[in-house]
C-alpha cells in the first residue's frame, strides 16, 4: 500500500536533556500498523497508520519539510495539547494553577504487555517538561479483527488542581488529495441516516449536545475515504467510533497544507473537569480500524470484533422473538398476553417479551403519562402477576422477557414524589417534561443502587425471565445535579454515564447469563461503549420494512447483524402508514436479528403459513446472518433504486444473499449483481426461500461455481416495488 502520511512537518531542532535515541514505536496488528517516533525535542511524531509495514526503522531516520516562516516547523505529533505553534482543534487542552492556559508532552518511555494470545497493550508515557503533568496514551491491539482502540489517562502532582478543558481519545492525522467523509444524522424513527460529503479547507464537526439518548441524531461513527467517494471494495478508508454513551465530539479540520486533522472524544461542551491531585481522568475508547480494500473490509474488522469483545454473548445465537408493543401497547390484560405467547408458540417463536405498561400500583402504567419509576406490578391488569406469563410461556416452549426503562420517571410516580433530589435540574429553573417523563441522576451512587435494585427486584418476579429490555426515552435539557457540588456541576455529563457503565457493570456481574436489548426510543444509545454490556441493539422504533432497509444498512456499516433486531411489524405500518407485502416485510426482518412486533391476530389466514415457514427459514440461515461475513452488493443510497447483500460462513460452505426492489423500475429493467465472499472452487446449490408465487432467480435449485457466481453474476425477476427475493447457497 502506498504510504499515506506525506506530512508537511519539520522536526523542532532543539534537543532537550535526558531525550535519548529511541526506536519507533510500532503498534501492529495482524495487517495493521500505526508507527510513532520520538524527535529529538522529545515530541512523539506520529508517522503512519495503515496496512502492515515491516521496515519502521526508516522511519527514524525521516526527514520532513519545514515551515516556510521559521523554519521549525510543527509535526502532527501523538497527542497534540494547546501550545506551541498548534493552533488547531487540540486534543487536550488544560489549564494550570498558576492560570497558564499552554501544555507540551514529550516522551518519558513506553512499554508493551501481551493481555493473551490475541492482545497487546502499548502504553506511550508522556510529561509536560514544566508541570507535573503526566499524560498517557494507551493503545489496545487485536491481532485477528485488525482493530485497534486508543484511550488516555491523565493525572498529575501540581499542588493545586488544574482544570481539563477538552481531552481527546484519539487523534488521527492524514495526507492526501481529497478527503470523504462518511457519516449519519436522524431523528427518532429515522436513524442512521448516511451522508457522504467532501472536506474542504476548515473544521467539520460531528457531535451531541444531548447527554441521554446522544446517538438518535447523529453517531459517533465515520469512515474518512481518501481521494475520493468510499467504495465498497476498492480505496483506501478509515473507520473510526467512540465508545462513550453520553456527549461526543468528531472534528475533522484541513489545514493550509493540506493535512486532516481528525480529534475524537468527548464534548468539551460545559464540561470543564476539575482534576485532583492524584486523581485519573481517563477517557472512552476511540476504536480505529483501516483499509485499503474499501469500506466492505471496515464492517467485516468491527463485526468479528464487536463479536467477541463488544456483545456481551456475541459468539451464541439470539432467538426469534415476538414483542408485545406494536400488537398491545398499554392496553392488554392477561389473556391478551396468553393469547400471543400461544400465537407465537404456533408460528415457532422463541422469546416473548412483554414490553411498556405492565407496572405501576398508585399510578397505573396505563399510558406513558404514570407509573415510571415505581417497579411493582400491576394486579389489576395482570391479577396473578410476571410469574404467571412467564411460566405460561417457558410451558409453551418459550422464554420470556420484559421491559425496563430504570433511567426514567413519571411526575406522577410515587418514585417522583419521594425522591425529588435525584431528579436531574437546573437549581430552582423548572424540569422540562419529554414523554411526560424526568431524567434520575446517576450521578449520586443512591441512584446508582435504585437503578441496580429495580434490575435485581424485576429479574426476581419470576425466575423464567431470561431477557430485559432497557429502554431510555428522553435527553437531558436542562442539566444539574443535587448530588454534585456546585464546583463540580461542569462533571455532570461525564459522571452520568461513568455512573451508567458502573450500574452495567454490576448487574452484569449478577446476571451474567440474562440477555439484555439495548434500546433508547429506538438507535438513540447506539455505541460500542453500550452495546459491551448488551446483547442487541433496537436500531428505530420505525418498524417500516422500506424505512428498515435504510437504517439497517446504515447501522450495519460498524455494527454486526447479530445485534440489529429487525421486527416484522404490521401492514399498514404503525409509524408511517405504508403497505407493504408480507413476504418484503419478512425478507427485510431476516437480514438482522429476526423478531414480530405485531399482534398475531392481524395476520391472514392465508398469511399465517407463509409467516410459520419464513421464521423456520430464518432458523436455517440463522448462523449465518448472525456469525458471517458481511457483503454489500448494492446500496439502497444508489439511484438504481434496488438494494442486495449477503452473508457468507467463515469456512465458506454457505451464503445467504438477499434483494430488495424499493421502487418500480418499469417492464424493461432488471436486477444483476456479480456475487461476493464466496471460493471460487466451490459448486454451491441455490434455493430460493420465502417464495410466494412465481419465482425471483431463474437458478432455483441449480448448481453453479463459485466462480461463475461470482465473474458472471445472477439477475432476478425483480423490478416492482417491494419485490425481494432471498437464496440460499449451500455447498455441494
Amino acid at each position: 500500500m502506498r504510504t499515506f502520511l506525506f506530512l508537511f512537518a519539520a522536526l523542532l531542532s532543539g534537543i532537550l536533556p535526558g531525550v535519548q535515541a529511541v526506536e519507533p514505536v510500532v503498534v501492529n496488528t495482524g495487517s495493521l500498523s500505526m508507527v510513532f517516533t520520538v524527535a529529538e525535542d522529545g515530541k512523539v511524531v506520529f508517522n503512519y497508520f495503515g496496512d502492515k509495514i515491516e521496515d519502521t526503522g526508516s522511519f527514524a531516520g525521516r526527514k520532513y519539510k519545514e515551515q516556510p516562516d521559521n523554519g521549525t516547523g510543527y509535526a502532527p505529533v501523538l497527542y497534540p495539547a494547546y501550545g506551541g505553534r498548534y493552533f488547531l482543534h487540540p486534543a487536550l487542552k488544560l489549564t494550570h494553577m498558576d492560570g497558564v492556559q499552554t501544555t507540551e508532552l514529550i516522551y518519558v518511555n513506553h512499554t508493551s504487555k501481551l493481555l493473551d494470545s490475541n492482545r497487546e497493550e502499548i502504553v506511550i508515557h508522556m510529561k509536560d517538561p514544566l508541570y507535573p503533568v503526566f499524560v498517557d496514551v494507551i493503545f489496545t491491539t487485536f491481532r485477528k479483527e485488525n482493530v485497534i482502540t486508543q484511550s488516555v489517562e491523565i493525572t498529575h502532582k501540581e499542588k493545586k488542581g488544574i482544570v481539563v478543558e477538552q481531552i481527546a481519545s484519539g487523534y488521527l492525522p492524514l495526507h492526501a488529495d481529497d478527503y470523504y467523509l462518511t457519516h449519519f444524522h436522524g431523528t427518532w424513527a429515522a436513524e442512521m441516516q448516511l451522508v457522504e460529503e467532501k472536506l474542504t479547507a476548515g473544521s467539520k464537526r460531528v457531535e451531541s449536545r444531548k447527554g441521554v439518548r446522544a446517538t438518535q441524531s447523529a453517531n459517533p461513527s465515520f469512515l474518512v475515504s481518501l481521494n475520493g467517494p468510499a467504495q465498497e471494495d476498492t480505496g483506501e478508508v478509515y473507520g473510526g467510533s467512540l465508545a462513550w454513551s453520553g456527549n461526543y465530539l468528531l472534528s475533522f479540520e484541513k489545514d493550509e497544507c493540506g493535512i486532516l486533522h481528525v480529534v475524537t472524544g468527548m464534548n468539551d461542551f460545559a464540561s470543564a473537569y476539575h482534576l485532583a491531585v492524584g486523581k485519573v481522568l481517563k477517557t472512552p475508547e476511540m476504536v480505529w480500524t483501516y483499509s485499503s480494500s474499501g469500506q466492505g473490509q471496515i464492517s467485516r474488522n468491527l463485526h468479528d470484533w464487536s463479536r467477541k469483545y463488544a456483545l456481551a454473548h456475541g459468539d451464541q445465537l439470539l432467538p426469534v422473538v415476538l414483542n408485545s408493543w406494536e400488537g398491545a401497547y398499554f392496553n392488554f390484560d392477561e389473556q391478551t398476553i396468553t393469547d400471543m405467547i400461544d400465537a407465537a408458540a404456533g408460528f415457532g417463536v422463541e422469546l416473548f417479551v412483554l414490553d411498556d405498561g405492565w407496572f405501576g400500583s398508585k399510578y397505573p402504567r396505563n399510558s406513558d403519562n404514570a407509573g415510571l419509576g415505581d417497579w411493582h406490578e400491576n394486579r389489576t391488569k395482570l391479577p396473578r402477576g410476571i410469574d404467571y406469563l412467564a411460566s405460561y410461556a417457558v410451558n409453551k416452549g418459550l422464554q420470556f422477557g420484559i421491559w425496563i426503562e430504570p433511567e426514567m420517571v413519571n411526575p406522577d410516580s410515587e418514585l417522583a414524589k419521594k425522591h425529588p433530589e435525584w431528579i436531574v435540574k437546573s437549581g430552582k429553573r423548572d424540569i422540562i417534561p419529554m414523554r411526560t417523563q424526568w431524567i434520575l441522576d446517576l450521578s449520586n451512587p443512591a441512584v446508582q443502587d435504585f437503578v441496580v435494585n429495580v434490575f435485581d427486584g424485576v429479574m426476581a418476579l419470576s425466575p423464567h425471565i431470561s431477557y430485559i429490555k432497557w429502554d431510555a426515552n428522553r435527553h437531558v435539557d436542562n442539566f444539574g445535579s443535587d448530588y454534585l457540588s456546585s464546583s463540580e456541576q461542569t462533571h455532570f455529563w461525564i459522571e452520568y454515564v461513568k455512573g451508567l457503565y458502573k450500574v452495567y457493570d454490576r448487574i452484569r456481574a449478577k446476571h451474567p447469563d440474562v440477555l439484555i436489548q439495548l434500546c433508547s426510543s429506538g438507535g438513540g444509545r447506539l455505541d460500542f461503549g453500550a452495546l459491551t454490556y448488551h446483547d442487541e441493539v433496537w436500531p428505530s422504533d420505525n418498524t417500516n420494512s422500506l424505512d428498515r432497509v435504510f437504517i439497517q444498512y446504515g447501522t450495519n456499516l460498524f455494527f454486526p447483524a447479530m445485534a440489529t433486531a429487525a421486527h416484522v411489524s404490521t401492514s399498514p405500518n404503525h409509524q408511517t402508514g405504508m403497505l407493504a407485502p408480507l413476504k418484503f416485510r419478512f425478507d427485510v426482518a431476516m437480514s438482522g436479528r429476526l423478531g414480530m412486533e405485531l399482534q398475531p391476530k392481524d395476520l391472514t389466514p392465508e398469511e399465517l403459513p407463509f409467516a410459520k415457514q419464513a421464521v423456520e427459514n430464518y432458523k436455517r440461515i440463522r448462523p449465518l446472518v448472525q456469525l458471517g461475513d458481511l457483503f454489500r452488493l448494492k446500496s439502497p443510497y444508489h439511484e438504481n433504486g434496488w438494494a442486495s447483500h449477503m452473508y457468507v460462513a467463515k469456512d465458506q460452505k454457505e451464503a445467504v444473499f438477499f434483494a430488495y426492489s424499493l421502487k418500480y423500475h418499469g417492464r424493461t429493467a432488471f436486477f444483476e449483481t456479480k456475487l461476493k465472499g464466496l471460493d471460487p472452487a466451490k459448486k454451491y446449490r441455490i434455493q430460493e426461500l420465502n417464495r410466494m408465487g412465481w419465482p425471483g432467480f431463474y437458478g432455483d435449485g441449480q448448481v453453479f461455481t463459485g466462480e461463475y457466481l461470482m465473474k458472471a453474476g445472477i439477475s432476478l425477476t425483480i423490478g416492482n416495488s417491494f419485490d425481494s427475493t432471498v437464496l440460499l447457497l449451500t455447498e455441494e
